[in-house]
């Protein structure tokens, strides 16, 4: 299994200020510029991309329909997606990425910049109270 040191380790310094950019969603802007704003999406995809996983520009509720880049699992594990919402919708859900038993990489509009939080720090927020489910990549990257 992945630890958290494994998941963070190999992310570039800069990956750290990555500033959060609503407008700046897969399909929207080139992949390589992601470096200068994502929204979550794009910085989740981006993060696995360093690990040598691809995902498809997938909105949030087609990555949760999704069964070619991804499957759905119930036991979450480092390096794999976790979509939070305020509800049970996948349509704009929150995206993140699992990098230890308590911990979630992700980028957000309330914080502007990466940053890893618990699962309370999520269920506390009503806009993420709810956690959809979990997604592991099942594509390596070819590069």
């Amino acid at each position: 299994m992945v630890d958290t040191a494994d998941v963070l380790s190999p992310l570039p310094s800069w990956v750290w200020d990555v500033p959060y950019v609503g407008a700046r969603f897969p399909g929207a802007v080139p992949r390589s510029s992601w470096r200068y704003g994502a929204n979550c999406q794009l910085f989740a995809y981006e993060v696995l991309a360093i690990h040598g996983w691809e995902i498809a520009d997938l909105r949030s509720d087609d990555l949760w329909d999704d069964t070619d880049w991804t499957m759905r699992v119930s036991d979450p594990q480092p390096l794999d997606i976790v979509l939070f919402q305020k509800d049970a919708e996948p349509y704009g859900a929150h995206v993140g990425v699992v990098v230890s038993d308590d911990g979630v990489l992700h980028l957000c509009n309330e914080v502007g910049q990466p940053v890893v939080w618990g699962w309370s720090e999520f269920s506390d927020r009503p806009r993420y109270s709810v956690t959809i489910g979990f997604k592991r990549p099942v594509r390596r990257s070819e590069g």
